[in-house]
């Protein structure tokens, strides 16, 4: 790794500014999820222990440049100390004499949290004054949040070439983890694909079938990947403008030995709702009126086939409409199989995205998959081999 972590800098008696990402849902102003605060606690913590005086930076929502109350990181005070198990100060800005008295006064074991830092429009455009404005509240810069990582902002990107820089835990675990996974892997690698699009993973598809040896495809992408091959796939979600490009994946993909993995039978329904009434057919026999929401058992057996064969696994995205029952059999049988191999050390198993990690949780394989990340855009981007600007600023 060409970046530093928090064991490589000095932090006694130093003010380290650390890039978090808190922004959790509230509703009546209570946080209803606090699962990204829980996780950024590592890293405050050992600043704490190292003498260090943790500040932290962070965005919540969209203000668009605006001071709006509601967005306010004040109101994130009372979680916070909760998971720091320490008081939190707080100030009103994120630069300017505000914020550089507060820093001045924390004292050692408090933790600063400063203002939003997207109610400066500048934040967004990656602004070096405002950058710098921040930097001279700190001496050491850290950076925690890989889910904003994929964003060039003052607070991501040009604050880290102004002041000795380094990962947080959080941002720690998500590279090794990623690194893991497609930098230098176990082989076989799969890596399991699902969601809706073909057009939002074009990049994601191209990057994979370089890296991985299978390639198992699901959701409303595998239908578009069925209609490509010349099958039926009566009203099913897919993008029909999108056969060629399928195509000329499956070309790609064979040229260079990765193996696309497509459902062999499929649960078909003609309503889109919980307990529709269903049957399962063979994939090139789907009918006319029917919807194609999930991979049948003889698809789920070959997915297990796959994994078992598998030393490495990268997930994004659900293989059928996992919200519906009884439409998340394929998605849940795969993801406790790979929990499981995980579990007896047999397979290394990665995954992000929104709609993944709710399958995940969902299905209950969450707590044995060796990572999860929180990231969404920026874990995708990773996947799609693109350098993240917030990550190549620590180097």
């Amino acid at each position: 790794m060409s970046w530093k972590t928090l064991d490589d800098m000095d932090l006694n008696g130093k003010r380290v500014l650390v890039r978090v990402d808190i922004n959790v849902p509230i509703v009546d102003g209570v946080v209803t999820d606090s699962t990204r605060i829980r996780r950024i606690a590592p890293s405050v913590r050992d600043i704490l222990a190292a003498g260090g005086k943790p500040i932290l930076l962070a965005h919540f929502g969209r203000p668009g440049g605006e001071r709006r109350e509601n967005l306010s990181l004040n109101q994130l005070i009372p979680t916070l100390e909760r998971a720091f198990e320490t008081r939190v100060l707080f100030a009103a800005d994120c630069v300017g004499a505000g914020a550089q008295a507060a820093a001045d006064a924390l004292q050692p074991g408090e933790v600063l949290l400063l203002e939003n830092t997207r109610f400066h429009a500048a934040e967004t455009k990656n602004d070096p004054d405002l950058a710098e404005g921040m930097a001279k509240l700190g001496e050491i810069y850290c950076n925690d949040a890989f889910s904003a990582a994929h964003r060039a902002h003052s607070s991501t990107e040009a604050i880290a070439r102004l002041l000795p820089a380094c990962a947080g835990r959080l941002m720690q675990a998500e590279l090794e983890a990623l690194e893991t996974a497609l930098g230098a892997p176990n082989r076989p690698v799969t890596a399991v694909v699902g969601g809706a699009k073909v057009s939002s993973k074009l990049e994601l598809l191209g990057n994979l079938i370089e890296k991985v040896d299978y390639l198992i495809i699901g959701g409303g992408m595998a239908n578009t990947f069925l209609a490509a091959k010349g099958m039926n796939i009566g009203k099913s979600l897919a993008e029909r403008i999108m056969k060629e490009t399928a195509l000329e994946i499956m070309a790609k993909a064979d040229a260079l030995n990765c193996k696309i993995i497509l459902p062999k039978d499929i649960v078909v329904a003609e309503k889109f709702e919980s307990h529709a009434p269903h049957l399962i057919v063979d994939a090139d026999h789907c009918p006319d009126e029917g919807m194609i929401l999930d991979a049948g058992p003889e698809s789920i057996a070959e997915i297990s086939r796959v994994l078992e064969s598998s030393k490495t696994l990268i997930w994004n995205g659900p293989l059928g409409a996992f919200e519906l029952e009884p439409f998340d059999a394929a998605t849940n049988a795969a993801a406790l199989k790979a929990a499981a191999l995980t579990r007896s050390g047999q397979i290394v198993s990665v995954a992000g995205g929104g709609d993944t990690v709710a399958a995940l949780n969902a299905s209950g394989a969450a707590a044995d998959f060796t990572y999860i990340s929180t990231a969404g855009g920026a874990f995708l981007e990773w996947m799609e081999g693109k350098t993240l600007p917030g990550v190549a600023a620590l180097s």
